[in-house]
């Protein structure tokens, strides 16, 4: 049986603009391909925090300039932003497997992820988001129910919350392409956050964090291995200090005690490690690597990045 694998790609694997996204992109399917090459059934999931602060910032100021239509809610602009990636990955993945005479389907699944509306993180919002607004805008954001927050010198932002991921809506379809050997892209942004109503799925006024949704999905899917990639070739403990060290491969008891210790940053390595640890505990013969996207290669083979086991 094949082996399969979780992916989730950081910034730097796709830009920050359209254009850089497209040329990042290229550079990331080839890694892609490589992994492909190695025997591994694949699923994707990706950043989004540009793309998500850029759409929701065009769709409200469209709304404000032309009245008959509406701002677009959180969920809506993390469903566009899934959409849009996931077009590029699409055909920068399916491009670089022809090149070498591969063929495979490359499939985005529009993919909800449901979060619980008591989660502490609702009351205490985390994730800037937007340009920045006036003394008035910010006043105007209060009075919808929105959190906002003053950058000295700079002006206002909005701030949202980041919920841990519960449940995969679209867990089946996913599981159901990867069973038929082909690639899926799923939980692009962290997925699209909401909250369950009877039938009914509620979008949230919330960004999942990527790297939990990553390791949630890397659970669902039984994947034997969680590959992250960030800016990185290895990560550091003790960064920027006379004993900085690199970290190769650990254990998770390691892992876990390099996180009590504080060595990562709450919102950079953290997630990363959590998820990592997460997923590995929850199945046997599982691992997680985090890398850069050019080191994916020589990761699975214990030549580079930080490997969990």
């Amino acid at each position: 049986m094949k082996k399969r694998a979780v992916i989730a790609l950081g910034h730097r694997a796709l830009g920050t603009t359209l254009p850089e996204q497209m040329v990042a992109v290229k550079k990331t399917a080839k890694s892609i391909a490589d992994l492909l090459e190695e025997g591994y059934q694949i699923a994707i999931t990706h950043s989004n925090a540009p793309q998500v602060g850029m759409i929701h910032t065009a769709m409200n100021e469209f709304g404000k300039a032309h009245p008959d239509y509406t701002a677009a809610p959180m969920s809506v602009c993390s469903a566009m932003s899934q959409g849009y990636i996931g077009y590029d990955l699409q055909n920068g993945i399916r491009e670089e497997l022809l090149n070498r005479g591969i063929y495979r389907t490359v499939s985005t699944i529009l993919t909800q992820v449901i979060v619980d509306p008591y989660d502490e993180a609702f009351y205490t919002p985390t994730k800037v988001l937007g340009r920045y607004m006036s003394v008035q805008e910010a006043n105007e954001e209060r009075k919808k129910g929105n959190y906002i927050i003053e950058e000295p010198g700079k002006g206002f932002r909005r701030v949202v919350s980041a919920p841990n991921p519960v449940e995969i809506v679209e867990l089946d379809a996913v599981n159901a392409l990867l069973d038929a050997d082909q690639l899926v892209i799923a939980c692009g942004g962290g997925g699209i956050p909401v909250m369950k109503q009877d039938n009914h799925l509620r979008g949230a006024s919330a960004v999942i964090e990527k790297d939990l949704a990553a390791g949630k999905l890397a659970e669902g899917v039984n994947a034997d291995i969680l590959i992250i990639l960030t800016s990185v070739e290895q990560v550091f403990i003790n960064f920027g200090q006379e004993n900085e060290t690199k970290l190769g491969a650990i254990t998770v008891k390691e892992a876990k005690e390099y996180m009590e210790q504080g060595h990562f940053g709450i919102y950079n390595m953290y997630p990363k490690f959590r998820a990592s640890v997460e997923f590995i505990e929850k199945g046997e013969g599982r691992s997680a690597l985090i890398t850069s996207f050019d080191k994916v290669k020589d990761g699975v083979h214990g030549k580079a990045g930080t490997r969990i086991q």
